[in-house]
């Protein structure tokens, strides 16, 4: 079975993070970056039916050449290659010029499964699979719990609301968006490390695979959040004054 993996860079959760000159994105002077924690998930799944089922884990990244590293942290823990969709835009761009990028270079390719994580840590559409699985005309499933392949179709237990479960059969070919937290993430091991340096990373351009970049959605102004402290006085009673507390910490702050 053939399963591409698409995962993404990231801002690491603790750079410092500033907006730039223009206020139209992040400066990226200072910032170190990361694989995208939904995506190694994604690529966990990949690699644990890989070992039950046989065949190749083909990790996908659209990014600037910084990008590198992460694919190669994904080639350390256990893919066989690599496909790089080097992009030199200033900011990023929306799900479905992604999607576009992504499916001009899956196309080739003709996989079984295509996995990605839930959404990116620092757009967080949410969108991407699922665009992805439309241009291709690939069936589809998001917040996927459990994948079960099943000769030419592929069983999946999504995760709903209130604790809910969804059991779904797909055909094959499918777009799977997987969920965060159900298997322990691997690290890299050193051989593996050893190994990624030999194996095959393909380096495409957004001209080469003839992609529709226009973004349909702007990024009009990045900004801080503006930071503002408040004062209440609750008046009352003990009895009163606590009712009133657990009335906010649970509706307003939503920390009960």
């Amino acid at each position: 079975m053939k399963i591409i993996v698409s995962v993404k860079q990231v801002p690491a959760r603790d750079s410092a993070l500033r907006v730039n000159s223009a206020g139209k994105w992040l400066d990226e002077s200072d910032i170190t970056y990361e694989m995208n924690e939904p995506d190694a998930y994604a690529l966990e799944e990949a690699l644990q039916l890989k070992e039950k089922l046989g065949g190749e884990v083909v990790v996908l990244c659209a990014g600037p050449q910084r990008a590198g590293q992460t694919i190669r942290e994904a080639l350390a823990k256990g893919a066989d290659r690599a496909i790089h969709v080097e992009m030199d835009e200033e900011g990023p761009l929306d799900a479905l010029a992604t999607a576009r990028l992504l499916a001009k270079a899956v196309a080739p390719e003709s996989p079984e499964l295509i996995l990605t994580g839930l959404q990116s840590d620092d757009l967080g559409y949410g969108q991407t699979g699922v665009i992805l699985a439309e241009l291709l005309g690939y069936a589809h499933a998001t917040i996927v719990m459990e994948v079960e392949p099943q000769g030419s179709a592929v069983r999946v237990k999504r995760e709903l609301e209130d604790g809910w479960f969804q059991n779904v059969v797909l055909p094959l070919p499918a777009v799977l968006t997987i969920q965060s937290g159900i298997k322990k993430l691997r690290y890299a091991t050193l051989m593996g490390i050893k190994k990624a340096k030999t194996k095959e990373v393909k380096t495409l351009s957004a001209g080469q695979l003839a992609a529709d970049t226009s973004s349909t959605t702007v990024m009009d102004r990045v900004y801080l959040p503006q930071r503002s402290k408040q004062t209440q006085i609750l008046t009352g009673d003990a009895k009163q004054v606590a009712h009133q507390l657990v009335e906010k910490l649970k509706f307003e702050a939503r920390v009960l």
